[in-house]
């Protein structure tokens, strides 16, 4: 279910996926295939670590990235899960061949 909700989002972010939520800055970002497929990408990530262990792993993740790169933006780009989800966006039947817990190829390639 897609809502949108303005004061939600720092920055130039547009989009974040709650489960079972994609959340979005205004009404014309539904239109936005790409976008809709990346957060798509976040709702299948998160419902087969079954939620919880998801934000767990996403937020530990971006914490050690941030230690290791100093930057907090570079160390969300290198997320094993946004890495998955920015390469795989513009395939729209991506989620339909996805193996099921494929963000962990993305843990060490860059």
């Amino acid at each position: 279910m897609i809502v949108i909700i303005r004061q939600f989002f720092y920055r130039d972010y547009v989009g974040l996926s709650l489960w079972p939520f994609i959340i979005l800055k205004n009404v014309r970002l539904k239109q936005d295939a790409v976008l809709i497929n990346h957060e798509r990408i976040h709702l299948q990530q998160q419902q087969e670590l079954l939620i919880l262990p998801f934000y767990f792993l996403y937020i530990s993740e971006w914490l050690l990235r941030s230690l290791l790169y100093f930057d907090s933006y570079k160390a969300y780009q290198n997320i094993s899960f946004e890495r998955e989800a920015y390469q795989n966006e513009i395939n729209m039947k991506y989620l339909t061949t996805r193996k099921r817990f494929s963000f962990i190829k993305y843990l060490w390639s860059h």
